[in-house]
């Protein structure tokens, strides 16, 4: 990928570091502001500034915006450009944990059967408990915690063995757009005691402790962010 040099950047622009992998660099980048909400829900995007902004050619920018659209957090407009997904409303938030409700629980028990070391390594990497965070960088933890979020509850679904019922929850995008309701630090402290939970029930090989354990998560986690419709 042969990339623009450019001059030296003015001030207000924002620092990428020049990685092997510039479009990743500039995905974080970009994830970091819609999960923070300084690109607002339904904000356009604009590729010129974002070049401006991160001092970087067109072809990281468009390669990230198209990596976000593809997890439903950016939208492409034919002749328009791009822009920040609009915030899900009540209702389809209502949907969503419904149907959470209706699958995660019963994955939870079928993975908790099918747990080995392996997997439950792998788990606990991902929930995200043996590494909370400081305070220097919320916004910065917050997205890292709704990726890792993300990637916990999709590897119990994939240990669980039905890849219909991973991919149907992979499709909705659903947690980096719940992520995107509230950013505040109770969602990711409580949530990670929940994860905790879980992994003892998985460690244990209980199927009902794992899907008990993942009804309260989803349940709470529902609680957790309801209080955001009543200021959007």
């Amino acid at each position: 990928m042969i990339l623009t040099r450019r001059k030296e950047p003015s001030a207000g622009t924002t620092q990428i570091p020049r990685a092997n992998s510039l479009a990743g660099d500039v995905y974080e980048a970009i994830f970091n502001q819609l999960m923070s909400l300084k690109i607002a829900p339904g904000a356009r995007i604009t590729v010129d500034d974002l070049v401006k902004e991160f001092n970087v050619s067109h072809t990281p920018i468009r390669e990230a915006l198209g990596r976000l659209e593809g997890e439903g957090l950016v939208v492409k407009q034919h002749l328009v450009g791009f822009r920040a997904a609009p915030q899900i409303t009540r209702h389809r938030f209502d949907e969503l944990y419904e149907l959470r409700l209706l699958l995660e629980p019963a994955g939870a028990a079928k993975a908790a059967q099918a747990m080995d070391d392996e997997k439950l390594a792998v788990l606990t990497e991902a929930a995200g408990v043996m590494t909370r965070s400081d305070d220097r960088d919320e916004r910065a933890n917050y997205s890292a915690f709704a990726r890792k979020d993300a990637i916990f509850h999709d590897r119990i679904m994939e240990f669980a063995g039905n890849e219909l019922i991973r991919e149907t929850l992979t499709f909705q995008h659903t947690h980096f757009h719940i992520f995107r309701l509230m950013f505040h630090r109770r969602v990711t402290e409580e949530a990670l005691g929940e994860h905790q939970t879980l992994l003892d029930a998985f460690a244990a090989h209980d199927p009902d402790a794992a899907a008990k354990a993942m009804r309260i998560h989803i349940e709470h986690s529902r609680d957790r962010l309801l209080p955001a419709f009543d200021e959007i």
